[in-house]
């Protein structure tokens, strides 16, 4: 593998939590279907066709809410690029098509970490697409449970300059000690000026309104292992101040999505949050 993601041709189709990416995928893709989408992503479906939708089929309640994450992550990455930070990393970034779809300053350096199967995987979806990617791209084929800022490092990332970093769909599938150590390793990594954004799950909405949902995550071998209901006390643990977290109500206010939902459990977290790193 070089350093522009060319991989071989023998590719394996995602399983387990590579899986939960499709369904992801398939979620941006129903909303780039919209008349007036929040956003639109041109190579979601292919992922989905690769593998088959029926494969998916359990997550297609979850669409909704895949919708305005992945806006506000797009909005999220686009505000800390215009704020000076060039480099990014996208940690567990599945089927991550950021790197083609928005619109980069120029100078931007973009890393994508994950497994090497589901990376391959990607690799040569895009390829059949003959994606193009809007910045500086690198993939970085590692297990994050294993040394994989040695791997970003090799890859040519910068500690000392200031990142934007995202870690979406990942940290329910990590166990809480694990996610410390997650957290306190990007915070060694990330000079100042260096931001961040997440995506967690509360235990209340785990155990009521997301009850089928993680009984279907079960089924395919993507089981949620840890919640956070104080991400800002989390965040603040470790040397980050909360830049946006907004709550349910706000959300649907800010995207025009999800007002039945927002009428029932406005007040509570969104499970969305950015932070900057404190100085």
């Amino acid at each position: 593998m070089n350093q522009h993601g060319e991989f071989g041709t023998a590719t394996r189709l995602p399983t387990g939590v590579s899986l939960t990416a499709v369904g992801i995928a398939a979620g941006r893709a129903a909303e780039s279907d919209r008349e007036e989408p929040l956003f639109r992503d041109p190579y979601a479906q292919a992922f989905v066709d690769a593998v088959g939708g029926s494969a998916v089929d359990g997550m297609k309640d979850f669409s909704g809410y895949v919708a305005v994450r992945t806006r506000f992550f797009d909005d999220y990455l686009d505000t800390a690029a215009r704020r000076g930070c060039r480099q990014v990393v996208i940690l567990a970034a599945g089927l991550d098509t950021r790197a083609f779809r928005l619109n980069w300053p120029d100078g931007t350096r973009l890393f994508e970490a994950d497994l090497p199967e589901l990376l391959a995987f990607k690799e040569q979806v895009l390829s059949g697409r003959r994606a193009r990617p809007a910045c500086r791209r690198t993939v970085v084929p590692v297990d994050l449970r294993e040394d994989w800022p040695g791997a970003l490092a090799e890859a040519g990332f910068e500690a000392g300059q200031p990142t934007a970093w995202l870690v979406e769909g990942l940290l329910p599938y990590l166990e809480e000690t694990e996610n410390d150590e997650l957290l306190d390793t990007v915070g060694r990594l990330s000079a100042p000026g260096s931001e961040l954004a997440m995506d967690h799950i509360d235990s209340s909405t785990k155990r009521k309104r997301l009850a089928a949902m993680s009984d279907t995550l079960d089924g395919i071998g993507a089981t949620w292992r840890s919640t956070l209901d104080d991400p800002a006390g989390w965040l603040r643990g470790h040397g980050w101040r909360i830049g946006d977290a907004p709550t349910v109500g706000a959300l649907a206010a800010r995207y025009g999505r999800g007002a039945a939902l927002a009428a029932e459990t406005g007040a509570k977290p969104s499970g969305l949050a950015s932070a900057v790193r404190e100085d």
